[in-house]
């Protein structure tokens, strides 16, 4: 026997989700107008299924769908580049959105992508065979970045996020490592972006530019210095 399983996802019009998707790099496979709006798309071993619906809220959507890959990166950057090129920039806010590469407390690397009908698609790549939700740290700051990250992705909550950065920051009597304080500023200054708060976000680069890491300390990283270098261009 062989089986797969392709999520239907909804959405209000059809039209704007197929040339998002097309822009991505996907063909359309099938397109129905009547009796009911009903599409597909595809790109490579990717299938998406979409119907329409007229009173559904795209900004009020909790439908998502997991996509595995063994190139999460390589569709990251693919997918940065095409939503650039169409848009005249990378969208990180709103609908349709694109968010960071991210390495979970669950063993994937992921990035996750909201359409125009406010379909959230988690794309990742498994890191370990154990894929267990770990306990949030107990250490203030890794605790910090921990809630944060939780909350500006998974749930949308980029405003909640960065009160736990700010209120982390400004603790009295305990300082981050300097790992710590470059991946707390990103993702301040991450956060302010998507907030369109301007000013937070040049002092969060700033301060973030200004963090000396040793070579090892760099490598580990990696993702932060590369979205740090995204938010500066």
């Amino acid at each position: 026997m062989s089986e797969k399983t392709i999520p239907i996802l909804p959405c209000r019009t059809i039209q704007p989700v197929l040339d998002f998707y097309t822009t991505l790099g996907f063909e359309v496979s099938c397109q129905q107008k009547s009796p009911n709006p009903y599409a597909a798309v595809q790109r490579g071993g990717i299938q998406l299924h979409f119907f329409g619906m007229k009173q559904y809220e795209p900004a009020e959507s909790f439908s998502t769908c997991i996509v595995q890959t063994d190139d999460v990166d390589g569709l990251h950057e693919i997918f940065r580049s095409r939503l650039k090129a169409a848009y005249g920039r990378v969208p990180n806010r709103g609908l349709p959105r694109i968010g960071p590469l991210k390495n979970t407390s669950h063993g994937v690397r992921q990035f996750l992508m909201t359409d125009p009908g406010g379909n959230c698609i988690r794309i990742g790549q498994q890191t370990s065979g154990d894929q267990r939700h770990r306990p949030a740290p107990k250490e203030t700051f890794a605790r910090a970045l921990h809630h944060a990250s939780l909350l500006a992705d998974s749930r949308d909550d980029p405003a909640g996020a960065a009160k736990i950065i700010d209120r982390a920051l400004r603790r009295q009597g305990e300082r981050p490592t300097p790992v710590q304080l470059l991946r707390l500023l990103v993702l301040r200054a991450d956060l302010a972006d998507r907030l369109g708060e301007n000013d937070a976000a040049t002092s969060a680069l700033v301060a973030a530019t200004a963090v000396h890491l040793t070579a090892e300390e760099q490598e580990f990283v990696r993702d932060d210095l590369e979205r740090l270098t995204q938010l500066l261009g």
